[in-house]
């Protein structure tokens, strides 16, 4: 169907930061599939843990136990700070899906609506699409499910307001919002959103499926406002590309589901939550927070000095770079045809989200092709 524009480009392999494509042309990946291969394509320790499970068990249902899946929520767990447990999806909407069910079913009878901010991003299926802040992605599918409202990103007092006990059974948001343009909230805000949740029974929902797990030089987003969130949405970098997403909640916020709330046919399943496991454990081997951190020090700093670059903004290796009087879109084309894979994430901004196992001598590589076609 006719869902993306014509592609550019058709990729046959990659290695790390690198993809070819069916000429056999290389290009440097500072995009990562929106975020999504973290320890960059075809990690050896993944791809053989993947292979490893295919010769094993691939998928039961449900009904039936498996040890994999178990392993990553322990460990998913222990990175979220404990007293929590999982629900595995098959990706960042279905894991949106999930906390916004959970959310409902916990408040009870007449809470039901979900706060979110404007620019926000959660996913394309219609409950996550309503909860998106972005009303233009809205009218094509009207009536969407109802109960969801949003205010500006930053904005304590509009929150203050939104936010009525009688009828809020949770806040949803980003602690970066990545698809709305890599914007980050101002300092403290997200820890007055946490105290008027807690004041009024509300529950934080916190959708990391773009900033957890090292992106933005912490595990998890919230960690750099020092919150502790009631629920958390991952996916994306979970499995370094297998599709597996999660919901994780606080034991008593979990507890609200019973057999028969929810479910999935794929979410856990062994060849998914191998290759989730194999991520997780070379990611914490290598200090991926770290990585990110001083990675995207140097990003962010080679960015800043480049001609045309009014600002850059983001987190980690979640980052944006603000243009001068060049289209976006315009710079990212350019930009892949000197083989350096970005992307417009607003028609005045592009983003970039290589690998957290990024070289340094990768960083400068891109940021020579941004110079020259900037200059």
């Amino acid at each position: 169907m006719d869902n993306y524009p014509p592609q550019p480009v058709t990729f046959v392999r990659g290695e790390g930061s690198r993809l070819w494509d069916v000429d056999g042309k290389a290009y440097l990946d500072f995009l990562g599939g929106l975020a999504v291969t973290s320890l960059g394509h075809a990690h050896p320790a993944v791809a053989g843990a993947v292979a490893d499970q295919a010769r094993t068990l691939w998928h039961v249902c449900n009904l039936f136990g498996t040890t994999v899946g178990p392993e990553v929520a322990e460990t998913l767990d222990r990175l979220l700070g404990g007293g929590g447990k999982i629900f595995f999806a098959n990706s960042g909407a279905e894991a949106n899906e999930c906390a916004i069910k959970l959310a409902r079913k916990w408040a009870g009878p007449g809470r039901y609506a979900v706060v979110g901010t404007y620019g926000s991003f959660h996913g394309r299926t219609l409950a996550a699409l309503a909860a998106t802040g972005q009303p233009a992605k809205h009218e094509p599918f009207q009536p969407l499910p109802e109960g969801f409202r949003h205010v500006a990103l930053g904005d304590i007092d509009a929150m203050d307001a939104a936010v009525d006990p009688k009828v809020v059974a949770a806040v949803l948001v980003e602690p970066v919002q990545g698809e709305g343009g890599v914007n980050v909230a101002p300092k403290g805000w997200l820890g007055e959103v946490r105290r008027l949740c807690d004041e009024r029974d509300v529950l934080l929902m916190l959708d990391e499926v773009q900033t957890g797990l090292g992106r933005t030089g912490e595990w998890f987003g919230f960690q750099h406002e020092g919150v502790r969130p009631d629920v958390v949405t991952l996916a994306k970098a979970l499995g370094n590309g297998m599709p597996i997403g999660a919901c994780w909640a606080r034991d008593e916020v979990a507890a609200a589901f019973v057999p028969g709330d929810h479910g999935t046919t794929f979410g856990g399943q062994p060849l998914a939550a191998a290759a989730a496991r194999a991520t997780l454990a070379v990611m914490e081997a290598e200090d991926v927070p770290a990585r990110a951190r001083r990675a995207g020090a140097r990003l962010t700093e080679g960015l800043t000095a480049l001609p045309g670059v009014a600002s850059v903004r983001g987190r980690g290796l979640l980052l944006a770079a603000e243009l001068v009087d060049r289209p976006a879109k315009d710079v990212a084309g350019a930009a892949l045809a000197a083989g350096l894979v970005i992307n417009a994430v607003t028609p005045t901004a592009i983003r970039l989200a290589p690998s957290l196992l990024v070289t340094d001598d990768e960083i400068d590589e891109a940021l020579a092709v941004l110079e020259e076609i900037l200059s």
